[in-house]
């Protein structure tokens, strides 16, 4: 028989064991509620970003080589790019891993981004969009942490989430920890739309989520792992940098464009609304100086408001280019807190001919096949978004397992 004090000592190592683990898990809320109480005493606290949050990560970084994914949004608040920074404090940064639009975030939606060195540090830049969406072994080789940092919008369609996905599954496969320096989601407060059918699934939308899902990236990490979204089931090493100051009810005003197509705040809360349409014949406005603030097209009535697509530095063969569009400006609509079908839904029954209004492409962005249907259908907006409410329901409730903020 076992004595008594022995099995005591067990029960009593037991629950340091629990205690120990259930405390690594709220560490960064416990973290996050402290400095929204110093935000509360203290109106002029600003938010910090992952990145700012810098004491939480250098010394996880000292000795050790670390690979970046980032772009033009990976900045500090004193405008410093994050490579820059951690150079300058002796980190040795040996890659760079640059997502759809590149390094300096200059590409088109879709172009073909090579790899080359960045020309400041001459650092290798290997691109993650194209045939090469996921880091291959040989690339992390000699790699023993790494960095992501990319401003995220929220929206399901944006492919950071979906580069996110690939870089956590090569990390996973190739023993990789992955460090992720969260930034504040812009449409943080909106939930809403279809939830993705996994028959659907494209890089445009990976994952059994609505268009719009309410989280940071690094809360979004954090469902990815838990719901064993990774090839066979694996998981991801992840540590996420929280931001300090930040509460997603906050309203947060983007520093540097996330995209070439998305200028300033007016186009990221429109962004999932209108890219609908880019699975239609109508434009968003890639082209003129107010893209995802206006749609239009030829075929469409004519109003009082037009545009012309011409080639820029976002769009360098835009829609229509060079065809006079008709439609509406929404550059100065007051801002929205839901996913806005009534512009697309306007647009299809106002178009000249319905059977040239949807592409294929639309099934992937909306992520079923039931919202072209019904659109098509004249099904009312109302009785859409009641088909969604089940759904929404039954995320909203697995996305609070995953929620920092």
């Amino acid at each position: 028989m076992i004595p008594f004090f022995k099995i005591l000592l067990c029960f009593i190592f037991l629950i340091i064991i629990s205690t120990s683990c259930s405390a690594r898990k709220t560490d960064v809320r416990e973290n996050v509620k402290s400095n929204l109480e110093k935000v509360k005493n203290n109106s002029s606290v600003e938010i910090k970003t992952g990145a700012d949050n810098y004491d939480n990560y250098l010394p996880l970084l000292k000795d050790q080589k670390i690979g970046i994914v980032t772009n033009q949004t990976g900045i500090l608040s004193n405008k410093t790019h994050l490579v820059d920074f951690l150079l300058e404090r002796n980190v040795s940064v040996k890659k760079i891993f640059a997502p759809e639009h590149g390094f300096r975030g200059t590409a088109d939606a879709g172009e073909h981004v090579v790899d080359g060195k960045d020309s400041k540090t001459g650092l290798s830049i290997i691109s993650l969009y194209g045939e090469n969406k996921k880091p291959k072994p040989e690339q992390l080789v000699g790699i023993d942490v790494l960095v992501f940092d990319l401003q995220d919008v929220g929206a399901r369609f944006y492919t950071y989430i979906s580069s996110l996905h690939y870089i956590m599954e090569a990390c996973a496969e190739n023993n990789v920890p992955l460090l992720i320096l969260d930034r504040p989601n812009p449409n943080c407060g909106i939930i809403d739309g279809p939830i993705l059918e996994t028959a659907f699934s494209s890089f445009v939308g990976m994952h059994p989520i609505p268009l719009l899902h309410g989280m940071t990236i690094g809360e979004y990490a954090q469902m990815i792992n838990g719901e064993k979204w990774l090839n066979n089931r694996i998981e991801c090493k992840l540590t996420v940098i929280p931001c300090l100051y930040y509460n997603r009810e906050m309203n947060y005003s983007l520093p540097v464009k996330p995209s070439p197509n998305l200028p300033n705040d007016q186009a990221v809360n429109l962004y999932a609304s209108l890219c609908l349409f880019e699975g239609t014949n109508v434009s968003v406005g890639r082209g003129t100086e107010k893209q995802f603030q206006i749609y239009g097209s030829p075929y469409l009535p004519k109003s009082g408001f037009s545009f012309i697509p011409k080639p820029n530095f976002g769009a360098q063969n835009p829609v229509y280019n060079g065809i006079e569009c008709y439609g509406e400006d929404l550059s100065t609509h007051t801002r929205v807190n839901r996913l806005e079908l009534k512009w697309l839904i306007k647009a299809y029954q106002t178009t000249t001919d319905k059977s040239k209004f949807f592409n294929p492409f639309f099934t992937k962005l909306a992520g079923t096949k039931k919202l072209q249907q019904q659109i098509e259908a004249g099904t009312l907006e109302e009785v859409i978004r009641e088909s969604w409410k089940k759904g929404l329901i039954e995320f909203k409730e697995m996305r609070s397992k995953y929620l920092i903020y």
